[in-house]
């Protein structure tokens, strides 16, 4: 199941950042960053696995790297960052429907900012203030609508597997 999240995430990324401003004029406010956005919904999958989670997230920035920046590692090294966020946040606060909007959100500026960071320590391509909560408030609607979709996904799921590791992990989180 996770691995097929993954690979969805991957393509719709790529498919939404390709086509979709294509097909109704321009809708930049739908930037898609999916695959930041499961950084945080797939941490239940990892629960007290904090060593593959954070190997996962490598791997998955960095294939994220390869198919859409062409900096080898960047993404993974970012991804890998905001897992010990993640991390945190699971161990400290409570999630609920109401609070992964905030959490997703957070996550979505982290990354922007740390890519925003990095590209300028760099001096890769000019960057302001204003192109960078540009691409924050660009991003959240679209990233926000897919974050909820697929924690309710995979609360559903687990659910019906009542003996699995993820609905345990829920379950206590009430």
């Amino acid at each position: 199941m996770l691995y097929i999240i993954s690979i969805l995430s991957l393509l719709l990324d790529g498919i939404l950042t390709n086509y979709l401003p294509y097909l109704v004029n321009d809708l930049t406010l739908f930037t898609p960053l999916l695959t930041v956005v499961l950084i945080f919904i797939i941490y239940p999958f990892f629960y007290k696995n904090n060593k593959n989670y954070l190997i996962y997230l490598f791997i998955l920035g960095t294939i994220y790297d390869l198919f859409y920046t062409n900096l080898l590692f960047f993404n993974g090294i970012i991804f890998t960052l905001l897992g010990f966020i993640t991390l945190s946040i699971y161990k400290t606060f409570e999630i609920t429907k109401l609070r992964l909007i905030f959490y997703i959100i957070f996550i979505i500026c982290l990354y922007e900012c740390s890519f925003a960071f990095f590209i300028k320590i760099f001096n890769l391509v000019p960057i302001s203030l204003e192109k960078l909560i540009y691409k924050i408030d660009h991003s959240i609607i679209l990233n926000v609508f897919y974050g909820m979709i697929m924690y309710f996904i995979i609360e559903k799921i687990t659910k019906n597997k009542k003996n699995s590791k993820l609905y345990n992990f829920k379950s206590k989180l009430r």
